[in-house]
Protein backbone atom coordinates (compact mmCIF):
# COMPACT_ATOMS: atom_id res chain seq x y z
CA UNK A 1 0.00 0.00 0.00
CA UNK A 2 1.25 3.92 -1.18
CA UNK A 3 0.39 5.84 1.26
CA UNK A 4 -0.92 8.52 -1.40
CA UNK A 5 -3.11 5.87 -2.22
CA UNK A 6 -4.61 5.62 0.76
CA UNK A 7 -6.71 7.94 2.87
CA UNK A 8 -4.40 9.60 6.05
CA UNK A 9 -6.38 12.08 8.25
CA UNK A 10 -4.54 12.80 11.45
CA UNK A 11 -5.09 15.50 14.38
CA UNK A 12 -2.84 17.31 16.31
CA UNK A 13 -5.78 17.50 19.05
CA UNK A 14 -8.58 15.39 19.94
CA UNK A 15 -12.40 16.49 19.83
CA UNK A 16 -13.68 17.82 23.17
CA UNK A 17 -16.39 15.07 23.04
CA UNK A 18 -13.58 12.54 23.51
CA UNK A 19 -13.15 11.38 27.11
CA UNK A 20 -10.42 8.39 27.33
CA UNK A 21 -7.29 7.36 25.88
CA UNK A 22 -8.21 5.25 22.81
CA UNK A 23 -11.36 7.32 21.66
CA UNK A 24 -8.62 10.27 21.75
CA UNK A 25 -5.95 8.21 19.66
CA UNK A 26 -8.56 6.89 17.42
CA UNK A 27 -10.14 10.54 16.64
CA UNK A 28 -6.80 11.93 16.04
CA UNK A 29 -5.32 8.78 14.22
CA UNK A 30 -8.04 9.14 12.24
CA UNK A 31 -9.59 5.48 12.42
CA UNK A 32 -13.59 6.66 13.35
CA UNK A 33 -15.36 9.53 12.37
CA UNK A 34 -18.34 10.01 14.81
CA UNK A 35 -22.04 10.07 13.25
CA UNK A 36 -23.92 10.44 15.97
CA UNK A 37 -24.70 9.61 20.19
CA UNK A 38 -22.75 6.27 20.02
CA UNK A 39 -22.63 5.74 16.39
CA UNK A 40 -18.91 5.77 14.24
CA UNK A 41 -18.00 5.29 10.71
CA UNK A 42 -14.69 3.27 10.54
CA UNK A 43 -12.02 4.97 8.37
CA UNK A 44 -10.25 2.89 6.54
CA UNK A 45 -7.21 2.50 8.67
CA UNK A 46 -9.59 1.59 11.45
CA UNK A 47 -11.53 -1.16 9.37
CA UNK A 48 -8.14 -2.92 8.91
CA UNK A 49 -7.59 -3.60 12.09
CA UNK A 50 -11.16 -4.83 12.57
CA UNK A 51 -10.48 -7.18 9.92
CA UNK A 52 -7.39 -7.81 11.17
CA UNK A 53 -8.96 -8.80 14.93
CA UNK A 54 -12.11 -10.73 12.69
CA UNK A 55 -9.77 -12.89 10.80
CA UNK A 56 -7.67 -14.18 14.00
CA UNK A 57 -11.42 -14.52 15.46
CA UNK A 58 -12.47 -16.49 12.17
CA UNK A 59 -9.53 -18.93 11.93
CA UNK A 60 -9.34 -20.14 15.92
CA UNK A 61 -12.99 -20.49 15.33
CA UNK A 62 -13.04 -22.59 12.52
CA UNK A 63 -10.08 -24.63 14.14
CA UNK A 64 -12.38 -25.73 17.48
CA UNK A 65 -15.16 -26.93 14.91
CA UNK A 66 -17.81 -23.94 14.73
CA UNK A 67 -19.24 -23.12 11.77
CA UNK A 68 -19.67 -19.43 10.15
CA UNK A 69 -23.35 -18.28 9.58
CA UNK A 70 -24.82 -14.71 9.01
CA UNK A 71 -27.95 -14.15 11.21
CA UNK A 72 -30.15 -10.96 10.28
CA UNK A 73 -29.74 -7.65 12.69
CA UNK A 74 -33.77 -7.08 12.38
CA UNK A 75 -35.52 -10.06 14.18
CA UNK A 76 -39.16 -10.69 14.79
CA UNK A 77 -40.58 -9.52 17.96
CA UNK A 78 -42.28 -12.99 18.34
CA UNK A 79 -39.12 -14.53 18.72
CA UNK A 80 -38.02 -12.54 21.81
CA UNK A 81 -41.19 -12.27 23.30
CA UNK A 82 -40.82 -16.26 23.85
CA UNK A 83 -38.10 -16.26 26.17
CA UNK A 84 -39.41 -13.22 28.03
CA UNK A 85 -36.63 -10.74 26.72
CA UNK A 86 -38.93 -8.45 24.63
CA UNK A 87 -39.86 -7.05 27.80
CA UNK A 88 -37.29 -8.07 30.13
CA UNK A 89 -34.95 -6.16 28.16
CA UNK A 90 -35.72 -3.13 28.94
CA UNK A 91 -34.91 0.15 26.57
CA UNK A 92 -31.70 -1.40 25.77
CA UNK A 93 -33.50 -3.03 23.31
CA UNK A 94 -34.39 -1.23 20.41
CA UNK A 95 -37.61 -2.16 18.64
CA UNK A 96 -39.08 -0.46 15.62
CA UNK A 97 -42.14 -1.26 13.74
CA UNK A 98 -42.22 -2.09 10.06
CA UNK A 99 -45.38 -0.84 7.47
CA UNK A 100 -47.40 -3.47 8.75
CA UNK A 101 -47.12 -2.11 12.30
CA UNK A 102 -45.48 -5.80 13.21
CA UNK A 103 -43.07 -5.37 15.95
CA UNK A 104 -38.87 -6.17 15.85
CA UNK A 105 -36.00 -5.90 17.38
CA UNK A 106 -32.62 -4.36 16.48
CA UNK A 107 -30.49 -7.24 17.86
CA UNK A 108 -28.14 -7.01 20.72
CA UNK A 109 -27.64 -10.46 20.23
CA UNK A 110 -28.93 -13.92 18.67
CA UNK A 111 -29.79 -16.43 21.11
CA UNK A 112 -33.73 -16.40 19.72
CA UNK A 113 -32.70 -16.30 16.24
CA UNK A 114 -30.25 -19.24 16.11
CA UNK A 115 -32.45 -21.41 18.47
CA UNK A 116 -35.47 -21.12 15.86
CA UNK A 117 -32.87 -22.29 12.82
CA UNK A 118 -32.11 -25.31 15.33
CA UNK A 119 -35.40 -26.41 16.27
CA UNK A 120 -36.48 -26.20 12.73
CA UNK A 121 -33.37 -28.03 11.23
CA UNK A 122 -31.92 -29.93 14.02
CA UNK A 123 -33.75 -33.85 14.36
CA UNK A 124 -31.82 -36.32 15.65
CA UNK A 125 -29.11 -36.81 18.26
CA UNK A 126 -26.86 -37.47 15.23
CA UNK A 127 -26.50 -33.96 13.83
CA UNK A 128 -25.08 -33.13 17.19
CA UNK A 129 -23.18 -31.56 18.56
CA UNK A 130 -23.30 -27.96 16.50
CA UNK A 131 -21.54 -24.58 16.91
CA UNK A 132 -22.91 -21.85 15.05
CA UNK A 133 -21.11 -18.50 15.41
CA UNK A 134 -21.71 -14.85 13.20
CA UNK A 135 -19.31 -11.49 12.79
CA UNK A 136 -22.43 -9.11 12.80
CA UNK A 137 -23.44 -5.40 13.60
CA UNK A 138 -25.20 -5.42 16.72
CA UNK A 139 -27.06 -2.03 18.46
CA UNK A 140 -27.99 -1.90 22.17
CA UNK A 141 -29.51 1.57 22.73
CA UNK A 142 -27.28 2.62 25.60
CA UNK A 143 -28.43 5.70 27.95
CA UNK A 144 -25.03 7.60 28.14
CA UNK A 145 -23.04 6.18 25.11
CA UNK A 146 -19.55 7.28 26.10
CA UNK A 147 -16.15 6.49 25.79
CA UNK A 148 -16.17 5.80 21.85
CA UNK A 149 -15.71 2.19 20.92
CA UNK A 150 -15.73 0.58 24.89
CA UNK A 151 -19.70 1.94 25.02
CA UNK A 152 -21.15 2.64 21.75
CA UNK A 153 -24.79 1.72 20.17
CA UNK A 154 -23.74 0.00 17.39
CA UNK A 155 -20.69 -2.14 17.58
CA UNK A 156 -19.56 -5.47 15.83
CA UNK A 157 -19.36 -8.67 17.67
CA UNK A 158 -18.17 -12.40 17.30
CA UNK A 159 -21.42 -14.40 19.07
CA UNK A 160 -21.03 -18.05 18.37
CA UNK A 161 -24.02 -20.73 20.31
CA UNK A 162 -23.59 -24.21 20.71
CA UNK A 163 -26.00 -27.16 20.93
CA UNK A 164 -25.15 -30.39 23.00
CA UNK A 165 -27.17 -33.49 23.75
CA UNK A 166 -26.78 -33.41 27.50
CA UNK A 167 -24.82 -31.64 30.08
CA UNK A 168 -22.05 -33.47 29.53
CA UNK A 169 -21.61 -32.06 26.02
CA UNK A 170 -22.11 -28.95 26.55
CA UNK A 171 -19.41 -28.42 29.33
CA UNK A 172 -17.29 -30.09 26.62
CA UNK A 173 -18.53 -27.76 24.19
CA UNK A 174 -17.99 -24.56 26.72
CA UNK A 175 -14.31 -25.83 27.46
CA UNK A 176 -13.25 -26.10 23.76
CA UNK A 177 -14.72 -22.24 23.03
CA UNK A 178 -12.59 -21.11 26.45
CA UNK A 179 -9.62 -22.95 24.91
CA UNK A 180 -10.39 -21.07 21.61
CA UNK A 181 -10.64 -17.53 23.22
CA UNK A 182 -7.14 -18.06 24.97
CA UNK A 183 -5.40 -18.64 21.63
CA UNK A 184 -7.66 -15.82 20.13
CA UNK A 185 -6.35 -13.67 23.17
CA UNK A 186 -2.85 -14.61 23.22
CA UNK A 187 -2.94 -14.31 19.16
CA UNK A 188 -3.93 -10.59 19.21
CA UNK A 189 -0.87 -9.62 21.95
CA UNK A 190 -2.80 -8.61 24.33
CA UNK A 191 -2.37 -9.00 28.31
CA UNK A 192 -5.39 -10.31 29.35
CA UNK A 193 -7.37 -12.53 32.40
CA UNK A 194 -10.26 -14.97 32.38
CA UNK A 195 -12.02 -14.27 35.15
CA UNK A 196 -15.27 -16.27 36.73
CA UNK A 197 -18.29 -14.32 36.07
CA UNK A 198 -22.23 -13.98 36.75
CA UNK A 199 -24.16 -14.27 33.66
CA UNK A 200 -26.54 -11.31 34.46
CA UNK A 201 -29.67 -10.93 32.01
CA UNK A 202 -28.07 -13.60 29.40
CA UNK A 203 -28.98 -16.35 31.93
CA UNK A 204 -27.73 -19.74 32.52
CA UNK A 205 -25.30 -21.79 34.96
CA UNK A 206 -21.92 -20.38 34.31
CA UNK A 207 -19.71 -18.12 33.08
CA UNK A 208 -16.31 -16.52 32.22
CA UNK A 209 -15.27 -12.93 31.38
CA UNK A 210 -12.27 -12.33 29.07
CA UNK A 211 -10.56 -9.07 30.78
CA UNK A 212 -7.83 -6.95 28.81
CA UNK A 213 -5.62 -5.42 31.86
CA UNK A 214 -5.55 -1.84 31.65
CA UNK A 215 -5.32 0.71 34.78
CA UNK A 216 -8.14 2.64 32.76
CA UNK A 217 -10.65 -0.33 33.04
CA UNK A 218 -14.21 -0.11 34.07
CA UNK A 219 -13.87 -3.58 35.35
CA UNK A 220 -12.37 -4.72 38.78
CA UNK A 221 -10.63 -8.06 38.97
CA UNK A 222 -9.99 -10.40 41.37
CA UNK A 223 -7.57 -13.02 41.88
CA UNK A 224 -4.94 -14.83 43.47
CA UNK A 225 -1.30 -14.46 42.62
CA UNK A 226 -0.67 -17.80 44.46
CA UNK A 227 -3.71 -20.17 42.30
CA UNK A 228 -5.10 -19.96 39.49
CA UNK A 229 -8.19 -18.36 41.44
CA UNK A 230 -10.01 -15.28 39.04
CA UNK A 231 -13.58 -13.66 39.04
CA UNK A 232 -15.00 -10.26 38.39
CA UNK A 233 -15.53 -8.36 41.59
CA UNK A 234 -19.44 -8.97 41.04
CA UNK A 235 -18.63 -12.78 41.64
CA UNK A 236 -16.03 -13.00 43.87
CA UNK A 237 -16.59 -14.95 47.13
CA UNK A 238 -15.85 -12.76 49.91
CA UNK A 239 -14.99 -15.62 52.67
CA UNK A 240 -15.77 -14.07 56.67
CA UNK A 241 -13.20 -12.47 58.01
CA UNK A 242 -12.58 -12.95 62.04
CA UNK A 243 -14.12 -15.00 64.91
CA UNK A 244 -16.60 -14.35 67.27
CA UNK A 245 -15.80 -14.15 70.49
CA UNK A 246 -17.71 -13.82 73.59
CA UNK A 247 -19.12 -10.37 74.83
CA UNK A 248 -16.91 -8.05 76.15
CA UNK A 249 -19.09 -5.32 76.74
CA UNK A 250 -22.35 -4.35 77.91
CA UNK A 251 -24.87 -2.71 74.93
CA UNK A 252 -25.13 1.14 75.38
CA UNK A 253 -26.78 3.81 73.82
CA UNK A 254 -24.57 6.75 72.95
CA UNK A 255 -25.40 10.36 71.25
CA UNK A 256 -24.22 10.59 67.74
CA UNK A 257 -25.61 13.79 67.14
CA UNK A 258 -25.47 14.31 62.82
CA UNK A 259 -23.39 11.15 62.17
CA UNK A 260 -25.17 9.27 59.82
CA UNK A 261 -22.10 7.47 58.47
CA UNK A 262 -20.14 5.01 59.88
CA UNK A 263 -17.09 6.61 59.07
CA UNK A 264 -18.13 9.45 61.30
CA UNK A 265 -19.56 7.67 64.24
CA UNK A 266 -16.24 5.23 64.51
CA UNK A 267 -13.86 8.99 64.54
CA UNK A 268 -16.58 10.46 67.32
CA UNK A 269 -16.45 7.69 69.26
CA UNK A 270 -11.90 6.64 68.52
CA UNK A 271 -12.95 3.24 67.30
CA UNK A 272 -12.05 1.95 64.42
CA UNK A 273 -14.09 1.76 61.37
CA UNK A 274 -14.17 -2.02 60.86
CA UNK A 275 -16.09 -2.10 64.67
CA UNK A 276 -19.28 -0.51 63.03
CA UNK A 277 -21.98 -2.11 61.25
CA UNK A 278 -23.88 0.15 58.41
CA UNK A 279 -27.59 -0.81 57.94
CA UNK A 280 -29.12 -1.02 54.29
CA UNK A 281 -33.43 -1.28 54.03
CA UNK A 282 -34.60 -3.04 50.96
CA UNK A 283 -38.05 -3.23 50.06
CA UNK A 284 -39.48 -6.31 47.68
CA UNK A 285 -42.80 -5.93 46.29
CA UNK A 286 -44.97 -8.86 45.78
CA UNK A 287 -48.02 -8.99 43.48
CA UNK A 288 -50.70 -11.78 44.18
CA UNK A 289 -53.26 -11.40 41.75
CA UNK A 290 -53.29 -7.75 41.80
CA UNK A 291 -52.65 -7.48 45.18
CA UNK A 292 -49.61 -5.97 46.33
CA UNK A 293 -48.00 -6.74 49.61
CA UNK A 294 -44.73 -5.77 51.18
CA UNK A 295 -41.50 -7.55 52.45
CA UNK A 296 -39.32 -5.35 54.25
CA UNK A 297 -35.59 -6.34 54.32
CA UNK A 298 -32.28 -5.45 56.76
CA UNK A 299 -28.91 -5.50 55.09
CA UNK A 300 -25.75 -5.79 57.58
CA UNK A 301 -22.89 -4.87 56.37
CA UNK A 302 -18.68 -4.13 58.49
CA UNK A 303 -18.57 -0.20 58.42
CA UNK A 304 -15.37 -0.22 55.56
CA UNK A 305 -16.96 -2.87 53.35
CA UNK A 306 -19.06 -2.11 50.05
CA UNK A 307 -22.37 -3.56 48.79
CA UNK A 308 -22.56 -6.21 45.90
CA UNK A 309 -26.45 -6.16 44.51
CA UNK A 310 -25.41 -9.39 42.14
CA UNK A 311 -24.74 -11.10 45.65
CA UNK A 312 -28.01 -9.58 47.56
CA UNK A 313 -29.82 -10.44 44.18
CA UNK A 314 -29.02 -14.09 45.22
CA UNK A 315 -30.50 -13.92 48.60
CA UNK A 316 -33.58 -16.18 49.32
CA UNK A 317 -36.32 -13.31 48.30
CA UNK A 318 -34.36 -10.88 47.11
CA UNK A 319 -33.87 -11.26 43.69
CA UNK A 320 -36.66 -8.46 42.94
CA UNK A 321 -35.54 -6.10 45.68
CA UNK A 322 -35.26 -2.63 45.62
CA UNK A 323 -34.04 -0.21 48.16
CA UNK A 324 -36.46 1.12 50.80
CA UNK A 325 -38.20 5.10 50.43
CA UNK A 326 -36.99 7.16 53.11
CA UNK A 327 -40.93 6.92 54.19
CA UNK A 328 -40.83 3.72 54.47
CA UNK A 329 -37.53 3.72 56.12
CA UNK A 330 -39.71 6.11 58.77
CA UNK A 331 -42.75 3.69 58.90
CA UNK A 332 -40.57 0.45 59.47
CA UNK A 333 -37.92 1.55 61.75
CA UNK A 334 -38.92 4.32 63.30
CA UNK A 335 -36.26 6.99 62.09
CA UNK A 336 -34.19 8.41 59.31
CA UNK A 337 -31.60 6.61 57.39
CA UNK A 338 -28.21 7.14 58.86
CA UNK A 339 -29.46 5.39 62.37
CA UNK A 340 -30.36 2.21 61.20
CA UNK A 341 -29.87 -0.79 63.28
CA UNK A 342 -30.82 -4.19 64.00
CA UNK A 343 -31.91 -3.98 67.36
CA UNK A 344 -35.23 -4.15 68.12
CA UNK A 345 -37.02 -2.48 64.77
CA UNK A 346 -40.40 -0.87 64.96
CA UNK A 347 -42.03 -3.92 62.71
CA UNK A 348 -40.59 -7.38 62.23
CA UNK A 349 -37.96 -7.30 59.46
CA UNK A 350 -35.63 -10.03 58.11
CA UNK A 351 -32.00 -9.90 58.98
CA UNK A 352 -29.63 -10.61 56.30
CA UNK A 353 -26.23 -9.84 57.75
CA UNK A 354 -22.92 -10.50 55.51
CA UNK A 355 -20.72 -13.17 56.65
CA UNK A 356 -18.01 -10.77 58.31
CA UNK A 357 -20.84 -9.35 60.16
CA UNK A 358 -22.42 -12.20 61.66
CA UNK A 359 -18.27 -13.01 63.12
CA UNK A 360 -18.49 -9.41 65.21
CA UNK A 361 -18.94 -9.05 68.69
CA UNK A 362 -19.28 -5.99 70.78
CA UNK A 363 -19.96 -4.23 67.42
CA UNK A 364 -21.43 -0.74 66.77
CA UNK A 365 -25.01 -0.01 64.63
CA UNK A 366 -27.96 2.38 64.25
CA UNK A 367 -30.53 2.68 67.24
CA UNK A 368 -33.11 3.48 65.34
CA UNK A 369 -34.03 6.24 66.95
CA UNK A 370 -32.08 9.77 65.35
CA UNK A 371 -28.78 10.81 66.83
CA UNK A 372 -28.34 7.63 68.50
CA UNK A 373 -26.28 4.65 68.18
CA UNK A 374 -25.72 1.30 70.23
CA UNK A 375 -21.89 -0.03 71.17
CA UNK A 376 -20.96 -3.47 73.01
CA UNK A 377 -24.09 -5.13 70.60
CA UNK A 378 -24.04 -9.00 70.38
CA UNK A 379 -25.65 -11.97 68.26
CA UNK A 380 -27.51 -13.81 70.59
CA UNK A 381 -27.45 -11.79 73.81
CA UNK A 382 -29.06 -8.33 72.25
CA UNK A 383 -30.65 -9.91 69.05
CA UNK A 384 -31.48 -12.93 67.57
CA UNK A 385 -29.32 -14.56 64.72
CA UNK A 386 -29.42 -13.18 61.54
CA UNK A 387 -29.37 -14.87 57.92
CA UNK A 388 -25.89 -15.49 56.70
CA UNK A 389 -25.02 -14.26 52.88
CA UNK A 390 -22.20 -13.30 50.92
CA UNK A 391 -23.29 -9.54 50.62
CA UNK A 392 -19.58 -7.48 49.30
CA UNK A 393 -17.12 -7.32 47.67
CA UNK A 394 -14.22 -8.38 48.48
CA UNK A 395 -11.13 -6.13 49.00
CA UNK A 396 -7.26 -6.56 48.53
CA UNK A 397 -5.43 -8.95 50.87
CA UNK A 398 -8.77 -11.01 51.65
CA UNK A 399 -8.39 -14.87 51.72
CA UNK A 400 -8.81 -16.66 48.08
CA UNK A 401 -11.97 -18.73 48.42
CA UNK A 402 -9.43 -21.38 46.97
CA UNK A 403 -7.69 -21.40 50.31
CA UNK A 404 -4.01 -20.95 48.61
CA UNK A 405 -3.18 -17.36 49.37
CA UNK A 406 -4.60 -13.73 49.57
CA UNK A 407 -6.48 -11.91 46.72
CA UNK A 408 -5.27 -9.41 44.86
CA UNK A 409 -7.08 -6.49 42.59
CA UNK A 410 -6.34 -5.16 38.90
CA UNK A 411 -8.44 -3.38 36.25
CA UNK A 412 -9.61 -4.61 33.50
CA UNK A 413 -12.06 -3.96 30.42
CA UNK A 414 -14.11 -6.77 29.49
CA UNK A 415 -13.99 -7.88 25.72
CA UNK A 416 -15.40 -11.31 25.45
CA UNK A 417 -17.92 -13.50 27.64
CA UNK A 418 -18.93 -17.35 27.18
CA UNK A 419 -21.41 -18.35 28.87
CA UNK A 420 -23.24 -21.89 29.58
CA UNK A 421 -26.76 -21.56 29.29
CA UNK A 422 -28.46 -25.05 29.62
CA UNK A 423 -31.81 -25.45 29.20
CA UNK A 424 -32.31 -21.76 29.12
CA UNK A 425 -33.49 -20.47 26.06
CA UNK A 426 -34.44 -23.99 24.34
CA UNK A 427 -36.91 -25.15 26.87
CA UNK A 428 -39.05 -21.72 26.38
CA UNK A 429 -38.52 -22.36 22.59
CA UNK A 430 -39.22 -25.94 22.47
CA UNK A 431 -35.37 -26.73 20.62
CA UNK A 432 -35.82 -30.49 20.90
CA UNK A 433 -34.24 -33.63 19.50
CA UNK A 434 -35.03 -37.08 19.41
CA UNK A 435 -32.38 -39.00 21.97
CA UNK A 436 -31.03 -42.78 20.71
CA UNK A 437 -34.45 -44.18 22.33
CA UNK A 438 -36.22 -41.79 20.14
CA UNK A 439 -37.92 -39.56 23.07
CA UNK A 440 -38.07 -35.88 22.41
CA UNK A 441 -35.14 -34.19 24.94
CA UNK A 442 -34.38 -30.22 25.22
CA UNK A 443 -30.84 -29.26 23.89
CA UNK A 444 -28.15 -27.74 25.99
CA UNK A 445 -26.85 -24.52 24.86
CA UNK A 446 -23.94 -22.44 25.13
CA UNK A 447 -22.71 -18.65 24.19
CA UNK A 448 -19.98 -17.12 23.33
CA UNK A 449 -19.43 -13.52 22.62
CA UNK A 450 -16.13 -11.32 21.92
CA UNK A 451 -16.93 -7.09 21.00
CA UNK A 452 -14.66 -7.16 17.66
CA UNK A 453 -14.98 -3.65 17.55
CA UNK A 454 -14.50 -2.98 21.71
CA UNK A 455 -11.36 -5.02 21.18
CA UNK A 456 -9.97 -1.61 19.25
CA UNK A 457 -10.00 0.53 22.59
CA UNK A 458 -9.10 -2.10 24.74
CA UNK A 459 -5.96 -2.45 22.63
CA UNK A 460 -5.17 1.18 22.64
CA UNK A 461 -5.70 1.67 26.77
CA UNK A 462 -3.25 -1.08 26.90
CA UNK A 463 -0.90 -0.06 24.60
CA UNK A 464 0.40 3.87 24.19
CA UNK A 465 2.62 6.38 24.83
CA UNK A 466 2.72 9.96 24.41
CA UNK A 467 3.22 9.71 20.72
CA UNK A 468 -0.17 7.91 20.35
CA UNK A 469 -0.58 4.09 19.93
CA UNK A 470 1.35 1.18 20.23
CA UNK A 471 -0.36 -1.63 18.37
CA UNK A 472 0.62 -5.05 18.97
CA UNK A 473 1.59 -6.53 15.45
CA UNK A 474 -0.89 -9.15 14.85
CA UNK A 475 -3.67 -5.97 15.00
CA UNK A 476 -1.52 -3.22 13.54
CA UNK A 477 -3.24 -1.51 10.86
CA UNK A 478 0.46 -1.81 8.72
CA UNK A 479 3.15 -4.09 10.22
CA UNK A 480 5.92 -1.77 8.52
CA UNK A 481 6.11 1.64 7.64
CA UNK A 482 8.82 2.55 4.86
CA UNK A 483 9.52 6.35 5.43
CA UNK A 484 12.18 7.62 2.86
CA UNK A 485 14.05 10.99 3.10
CA UNK A 486 13.81 12.91 -0.15
CA UNK A 487 11.86 10.70 -2.30
CA UNK A 488 11.25 13.73 -5.02
CA UNK A 489 14.95 14.49 -4.76
CA UNK A 490 17.04 11.58 -4.56
CA UNK A 491 17.52 8.89 -7.34
CA UNK A 492 19.13 6.40 -4.98
CA UNK A 493 16.62 6.75 -2.51
CA UNK A 494 13.97 7.07 -4.64
CA UNK A 495 15.19 3.31 -6.54
CA UNK A 496 16.03 1.59 -2.89
CA UNK A 497 12.91 2.49 -1.97
CA UNK A 498 10.82 0.79 -4.72
CA UNK A 499 13.05 -2.65 -4.57
CA UNK A 500 12.86 -2.74 -0.63
CA UNK A 501 8.76 -2.31 -0.79
CA UNK A 502 8.83 -4.88 -4.20
CA UNK A 503 10.45 -7.37 -1.85
CA UNK A 504 8.92 -6.73 1.32
CA UNK A 505 5.48 -6.89 -0.66
CA UNK A 506 6.60 -10.24 -2.18
CA UNK A 507 7.34 -11.58 1.53
CA UNK A 508 4.07 -11.28 2.83
CA UNK A 509 4.60 -8.48 5.13
CA UNK A 510 2.05 -5.95 5.61
CA UNK A 511 4.08 -2.53 4.41
CA UNK A 512 2.82 0.86 3.52
CA UNK A 513 5.14 3.08 1.74
CA UNK A 514 4.85 6.83 3.09
CA UNK A 515 5.52 8.51 -0.55
CA UNK A 516 3.56 11.44 0.10
CA UNK A 517 7.02 13.94 0.55
CA UNK A 518 5.81 15.26 3.96
CA UNK A 519 8.95 16.20 6.19
CA UNK A 520 10.63 13.72 8.56
CA UNK A 521 9.45 15.18 11.57
CA UNK A 522 6.06 15.08 10.14
CA UNK A 523 6.08 11.91 8.45
CA UNK A 524 7.34 9.98 11.73
CA UNK A 525 4.56 11.78 14.11
CA UNK A 526 1.90 10.56 11.99
CA UNK A 527 2.93 6.81 11.99
CA UNK A 528 3.97 6.93 16.00
CA UNK A 529 0.15 8.31 16.46
CA UNK A 530 -1.29 5.85 13.96
CA UNK A 531 0.95 3.22 16.38
CA UNK A 532 2.27 1.22 12.84
CA UNK A 533 4.77 -1.00 15.34
CA UNK A 534 7.80 -0.92 12.95
CA UNK A 535 9.59 1.99 11.01
CA UNK A 536 12.19 1.79 8.55
CA UNK A 537 13.71 5.03 6.92
CA UNK A 538 15.86 5.28 3.83
CA UNK A 539 18.43 8.10 3.61
CA UNK A 540 20.70 9.04 1.12
CA UNK A 541 23.53 8.91 3.92
CA UNK A 542 22.57 5.86 4.88
CA UNK A 543 22.64 4.38 1.62
CA UNK A 544 26.15 4.99 1.26
CA UNK A 545 27.10 3.80 3.89
CA UNK A 546 24.83 0.68 2.95
CA UNK A 547 22.58 0.61 5.82
CA UNK A 548 18.63 1.56 6.01
CA UNK A 549 17.90 3.11 9.90
CA UNK A 550 15.03 0.34 11.72
CA UNK A 551 13.37 1.53 14.43
CA UNK A 552 10.39 -0.38 16.66
CA UNK A 553 7.71 1.48 17.90
CA UNK A 554 8.51 0.66 21.59
CA UNK A 555 12.21 1.56 21.16
CA UNK A 556 14.03 4.75 21.97
CA UNK A 557 17.11 4.46 19.74
CA UNK A 558 17.33 3.33 15.91
CA UNK A 559 19.05 0.75 14.54
CA UNK A 560 21.56 0.96 11.76
CA UNK A 561 20.96 -2.53 9.42
CA UNK A 562 23.08 -3.50 6.02
CA UNK A 563 20.79 -2.82 3.19
CA UNK A 564 20.96 -6.46 2.10
CA UNK A 565 20.01 -8.09 5.35
CA UNK A 566 17.20 -5.33 5.99
CA UNK A 567 14.14 -7.96 4.47
CA UNK A 568 15.33 -11.28 6.74
CA UNK A 569 16.08 -8.67 9.70
CA UNK A 570 12.02 -7.49 9.61
CA UNK A 571 10.72 -11.07 9.26
CA UNK A 572 12.57 -12.23 11.91
CA UNK A 573 10.98 -9.08 13.84
CA UNK A 574 7.75 -10.37 13.06
CA UNK A 575 8.33 -13.80 13.45
CA UNK A 576 7.89 -14.74 10.14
Amino acid sequence: MRASRFFISTLKEAPSDAEIVSHKLMMRAGMIKRLGSGIYTYMPTGLRVIRKVEAIIREEMNKSGALELLMPVVQPAELWQETGRWDKMGAELMRVKDRHGRDYAIQPTSEEVVTDVVRTEVKSYRQLPLNFYHIQTKFRDERRPRFGLMRGREFTMKDAYSFDRDLEGMQKSYQIMFDAYVRIFNRFGLKFRAVAADNGAIGGTGSHEFHVIASTGEDALVYCPDSDFAANMEAAEALAIGERTAPAEDMKKVPTPGKTKCESVAELLSLPLARTVKTIALTVENDNEGKVSKQYFMLLLRGDHELNEVKVGKVAGLANHRFSTEAEIQEVYGTVPGYLGPVSPKQAVTVVADRTVANMSDFVCGANEVDAHLTGVNWGRDLPEPIVADLRNVVEGDASPDGKGVLAIERGIEVGHVFQLGTAYSEKMGATYLDENGKPAVLQMGCYGIGVTRILGAAIEQNFDDKGIVWPDALAPFQLVLCPMGLDRSELVKEQTEKLYAELEAAGVDVILDDRGLRPGAMFADWELIGVPHRVVIGERGLKEGNLEYQGRRESEATAVPVADIVGFIKGKLGQ
